[in-house]
């Protein structure tokens, strides 16, 4: 009997066996149900993950004269039989890798004017589609976009990104998972236990680490270990036969870190080498697996490992173990290494160093400092918060500068308090006297910058009282109630524009959206303005007080009010199908549906 590998002969043969892809089968399912095919589509996704098996499962499908309920094949009809035995005539396979010229894309569109002799459609599998040039890509554009009504496409690629977008906006487009390590361990049991295989679940937790997300690699790499271990898959057999540095290397590398023991690493990294294995390979494995003992620290983190039940528990008890700070900083060293490996002289001193550096980061006295480094003040005002703080009076240099620091301060403040004395009212008054009455610790009076009563609001309000009002401020109203002006449009809309050029910084996107709208005299003063959505109209509801504040005050007339209203969509015409036209068609004149009667004619 011929040989056939685990690839093939357990390769899924209906939407229900596929592994790991349970929404796309599931939507390729009711696409077969409902009848609402697309005339393209495109499988993308890494290698090994079923693109090809569920093209050719969608194609039996809906070329199956008897299908299920739950839109499978029935494998029972011509069709089904015909493809099973692979005798198809509807269903062609093709690869892009060695049919990528445009003289092999006319050959196919050549095959696609001929109608299917048994089932609906004519199916063409495209595997390997980002081969194809680009000369062959725009002559098989046209056809892709509008190809007979009997013809279906199916693309499949690992390369979407070396598709053309115009290929790709004439698709509908799946992207396939990888395989998780743990629905790869469950097909690997199934096909181990069809077999009559013995195996340890941890030997096919390294297979399945080992594949990659590859459900084909995974079978491969379970044909080549059940051919080493003669029908008995064991952990220590499968790393030997794979080249895999075993996992409990790495388990006692990390007990060793955490108790300080740098001699036994050393050791221990000697052993590794001597073995067969590079020092680059072991720190990528060793960072591997302290990211999974920091993943496994945190409950909401524990899902990320994609391991076997054995090795989390494991993970779990050695989390409990490393401290939190002792695995960041073990992960940025043994990065940095990994940074640097390839272009060190002395690969082996690098790799030791790292491990030291890792063992001494838990040692007390030795480890990574946790001090933060000060933060550098401005030099503007350094001086300022300096005359701020308590200084301890260490030399008689020292006091002569605080002496004259207080008479400066003390000079200030008697300034500050003469301008209080002038101006009353000034609303500073009350804070002024009350910084200057509060004691400080060493018996000096604070300074602040706002004390000297010098700031660009203070100048704004100086030169231009007026813009206090500004739209998003509640400013005081000073509009007299008896004012009742009259203006013209053009007055309301210079006004606006200028209102809108005056707003605060944190109200730019709605005043540019302003700019755009202008606000038309009802019956004076009656306004009204037309906003493009309801969100805008939030928006401007939100400081529509203040718009009418500042309105009345450049307008000169206190009865203004300002109303909102959302503009009035148009309705769009919706566009007709061919066979909503025909049918207009037929309403409009009943000859036309007799001479479809007579010529016994169908609408494609």
């Amino acid at each position: 009997m011929e040989y056939i590998v685990s690839a093939r002969k357990y390769r899924p043969m209906s939407f229900d066996t596929v592994v790991g892809q349970a929404a796309l089968t599931t939507t390729l399912k009711n696409a077969v149900k409902s009848g609402k095919l697309a005339h393209a589509y495109l499988f993308c996704g890494p290698r090994g993950v079923g693109k090809t098996t569920c093209a050719r499962i969608f194609a039996k499908a809906i070329n199956c004269q008897n299908p299920t309920a739950d839109g499978e094949a029935c494998n029972e009809c011509e069709s089904c039989q015909s493809f099973n035995e692979q005798r198809s005539l509807n269903i062609f396979e093709l690869d892009a890798a060695s049919n990528n010229s445009v003289e092999h894309i006319k050959t196919l569109m050549e095959q696609t004017r001929i109608p299917p002799q048994l089932g609906k459609y004519k199916v063409f599998i495209i595997d390997e589609v980002h081969m194809l040039s680009t000369a062959a890509f725009n002559a098989f554009l046209k056809t892709l976009e509008e190809p007979p009504a009997h013809v279906l496409f199916i693309l499949a690629t690992t390369e979407k990104h070396k598709i053309l977008p115009t290929i790709l906006s004439r698709c509908q487009i799946y992207d396939f998972e990888r395989m998780t390590v743990q629905n790869t361990i469950a097909h690997l049991k199934s096909v181990a236990d069809k077999e009559g295989i013995k195996y340890e679940e941890e030997a096919l937790a390294v297979i399945a680490e080992k594949a990659d997300g590859g459900m084909r690699d995974a079978l491969s790499i379970f044909d080549q270990a059940a051919s080493f271990c003669q029908g008995n898959i064991t952990y220590q057999k499968v790393i030997e036969d794979l080249n895999v540095l075993d996992s409990e290397n790495y388990f006692r590398m990390v007990d060793l870190a955490l108790e300080n023991k740098v001699s036994d690493m050393m050791v221990l990294l000697n052993t590794v080498i001597n073995n067969g294995f590079d020092g680059g390979l072991l720190v990528q494995g060793l960072a591997k697996h302290v990211r999974n003992v920091m993943m496994a620290k945190d409950p909401q983190t524990l899902p990320l490992l994609e391991v076997s039940e054995q090795a989390r528990e494991r993970y779990q008890q050695q989390a409990q173990r490393a401290p939190l700070t002792f695995l960041y900083e073990a992960l940025r060293v043994m990065n940095q290494c990994d940074i640097n490996y390839r272009q060190s002289s002395n690969k082996r001193l690098l790799v030791e160093l790292t491990l030291i550096e890792v063992a001494q980061i838990t040692q007390p006295g030795e480890g990574a400092g946790s001090g933060r480094k000060p933060r550098r003040l401005k030099s503007l005002f350094k001086q300022l918060i300096q005359r701020s703080q308590p200084q301890v009076k260490a030399a008689p240099q020292v006091a002569a500068a605080e002496k004259h620091e207080s008479r400066s301060a003390q000079s200030v403040q008697s300034n500050l308090s003469a301008q209080n004395t002038q101006n009353p009212q000034n609303p500073l008054n009350n804070q002024n006297s009350q910084t200057a009455q509060t004691p400080r610790p060493n018996g000096r009076p604070a300074l602040k910058v706002s004390q000297l009563g010098m700031s660009w609001s203070n100048l704004r309000r100086q030169a231009n009282p007026k813009m206090n009002i500004l739209p998003g401020t509640q400013g005081v109203e000073t509009v007299n109630s008896q004012e009742s002006a009259t203006f013209t449009q053009d007055d309301l809309e210079l006004q606006w524009m200028s209102m809108c050029n005056r707003m605060p910084q944190k109200y730019s996107g709605i005043a540019a959206r302003m700019k755009n709208m202008n606000p038309v005299i009802l019956e004076l003063p009656a306004l009204e303005l037309v906003v493009p959505n309801e969100i805008i109209k939030t928006e401007v509801e939100t400081i529509l007080g203040s718009i009418q504040s500042t309105l009345r005050m450049y307008l000169h007339n206190s009865g203004i009010t300002l109303t909102l209203r959302v503009a009035e969509r148009e309705k769009q015409e919706r566009i007709l199908t061919r066979r909503e036209q025909f049918e207009e068609m037929e309403k409009a004149n009943p000859s036309v549906a007799k001479l479809k009667e007579m010529f016994d004619l169908e609408l494609a």
